[in-house]
């Protein structure tokens, strides 16, 4: 069973919404960073983005996955389809962050990476105004 702040409009975007603007800024600051050429704070920042990618978004993406995605099906079998699209949303920020990782292992931080993170910025912003629509207090 998800937690309370899952299931509730309100508690589940302040979630969305605090982890989204850590990514932006931090994003931010990596074009930032790149843009003056400091190669080694920029790696640095990136790296940030990743656990950042990992530890709040994808950790939430999991709980969703293993509880509130499974409640909502079972109790909306017209939302299911729904909800495989949502997964289907975290699998595509799952590989948009391995490849970022795999762009900052072989080439370092650079547009490449940059690029990964400004996508899991736009896809993270899509699921989770789809998000929304489906939870039952909507």
């Amino acid at each position: 069973m998800s937690g309370p702040a899952l299931r509730k409009v309100d508690s589940h975007t302040a979630i969305h919404e605090a982890a989204l603007q850590e990514a932006a800024e931090l994003t931010n600051v990596l074009h930032n960073l790149l843009l003056e050429g400091d190669k080694e704070r920029a790696l640095e920042t990136a790296y940030i983005l990743v656990e950042h990618w990992e530890t709040r978004t994808l950790a939430h993406a999991d709980a969703e996955e293993a509880g509130l995605y499974q409640e909502i099906a079972g109790d909306s079998p017209e939302l299911r389809d729904r909800i495989v699209a949502l997964t289907r949303d975290h699998e595509l920020l799952r590989q948009l962050l391995k490849d970022a990782k795999d762009k900052l292992d072989g080439e370092g931080a650079g547009a490449e990476a940059l690029r990964r993170f400004q996508a899991l910025i736009l896809v993270d912003e899509l699921h989770n105004k789809e998000e929304m629509d489906v939870l039952p207090d909507h």
